[in-house]
């Protein structure tokens, strides 16, 4: 395998392909925008993950925030993955695609009782508990059950990822989390629960770090509570949470070993082999099972967006090439300045290349894709694809300026499918109502 192999996304000849589906007869099947998932590159992705941390005794709980439709957690369940879940509705769509919910973790740091209730009775493995007061109302639910339930407490180790101030989370400032020099005094108080059973520790300190440092340092800082937690309360795991970065820019570059070993060696990538690398010589000695709960990293670089040409505008010293996708199919650009590259579904070398500033129809100067960026020329009724948005594209569209949810589509080599039907008109309103008052 590749040194460094981000996905199954190239071109054949002139069309861009995903594994060995010439997307532009997606977009003729099935319209734009649309979602198309490589599932190839999210097995690749998590076997190259569990092989990289060969050396522990890991299991991988995939973090369904990232991607959620049903399709995706079946496929990652059949690789043997848990599941990360941060709401009941995630839960559901868990047991909606035919998998229980014993080898999956429960997170965030707002769970209602009737969340709580629903966790327990399907048999969750562990809350991640974020702090004393969900402590008490996890007890308190377990009780009227007549369960134990177990928990894990969420230790923030006041670590810096590096990352974006919105998604880090490993801070003090942050909401997540209960702070390390409180942890003793917390797993002290859950022991004295009659609800409730310890079952291990967790952190997480953000999303998209590109830097092997952050999770080093945070693995440092929390081992030895881990070590006195096993010792005191019998813990079975440490989890290390998620935040394993991907490639956005240059995604689709000449070939991705080359592309890899081309950059300077301390700003690459992480990979799961010099991730495994780096924390198992710190985690094993504990002799506790490793959860990890990544989501980006094993979807992220498996989607791309599709979608049509509507116009090439000239302005007035600027272009515009405005698609069908809008911000509210993919918010990350609008909502994170985020970079993802952007391609021509059919690459035609002898156009010339224009810049422009590629945006959606959405009445909102924020729904910008990219700006003054260089791209073949294109015309009204073509197609690109948006690279990179496998993870927080689809679970994160809404349905702004009354615009329907996009398609999602599952590709497995020359076979694909629809795992999500284009929402229409009639479904988005189907649960408004007029009251009587107003008739």
């Amino acid at each position: 395998m590749a040194l460094f192999s981000m996905h199954h996304f190239a071109y054949a000849g002139p069309n861009l392909h995903c594994e060995s589906v010439d997307l532009a007869a997606v977009v003729q099947l099935y319209g734009t925008p649309t979602y198309v998932y490589s599932a190839a590159t999210m097995a690749g992705h998590y076997n190259r993950l569990v092989s990289g941390l060969g050396g522990l005794d890991a299991h991988i709980c995939y973090a369904i925030k990232a991607n959620s439709n049903i399709a995706v957690l079946r496929h990652f369940a059949n690789l043997g993955a848990g599941f990360d879940l941060v709401s009941g509705g995630e839960l559901r769509r868990v047991l909606a695609a035919g998998v229980d919910v014993t080898r999956s973790v429960f997170a965030g740091v707002g769970k209602s009782e009737a969340e709580i209730r629903l966790a327990l009775e399907t048999r969750i493995h562990a809350f991640h508990v974020e702090s004393e007061p969900e402590l008490i109302r996890i007890n308190h639910v377990a009780g009227k059950l007549g369960v134990k339930a177990p928990i894990a407490f969420r230790v923030n180790p006041d670590v810096d990822a590096g990352t974006h101030a919105k998604i880090t989370t490993g801070k003090a400032a942050n909401k997540f989390g209960i702070p390390l020099d409180k942890a003793g005094a917390a797993y002290a108080a859950a022991a004295k629960c009659p609800n409730i059973a310890i079952r291990g520790v967790q952190m997480h300190i953000g999303s998209q770090l590109t830097s092997i440092a952050p999770f080093v340092e945070a693995v440092k800082k929390l081992a030895p509570l881990a070590a006195t937690l096993k010792q005191r309360h019998n813990i079975e795991y440490f989890s290390i949470g998620g935040g394993i970065g991907i490639v956005y820019k240059d995604a689709l570059a000449s070939g991705p070993r080359d592309w890899w070993t081309s950059q300077p060696e301390d700003t690459r990538p992480i990979t799961p082999e010099t991730y495994g690398a780096a924390l198992a010589p710190l985690l094993k000695p504990l002799g506790l099972k490793i959860l990890i709960e990544p989501g980006r990293f094993l979807v992220g670089n498996a989607g791309v967006l599709l979608s049509q040409v509507e116009y090439l505008k000239r302005g007035q010293g600027k272009n515009f090439l405005v698609l069908d996708a809008a911000m509210n199919d993919l918010v990350r650009p609008a909502m994170y300045d985020s970079f993802h590259q952007i391609v021509p579904l059919r690459r035609d070398t002898t156009r010339p290349a224009i810049t422009a500033d590629i945006v959606g129809p959405v009445c909102e100067t924020g729904d910008c894709f990219a700006r003054d960026r260089d791209i073949q020329q294109l015309s009204e009724g073509e197609h690109v694809a948006i690279m990179s948005a496998g993870a927080y594209g689809c679970t994160m569209a809404s349905r702004y300026n009354s615009r329907c949810l996009p398609a999602e589509v599952l590709v497995h080599g020359a076979a694909f499918d629809l795992i999500k039907t284009r929402e229409n008109f009639a479904s988005q309103i189907a649960g408004e109502n007029i009251p009587a008052f107003l008739k």
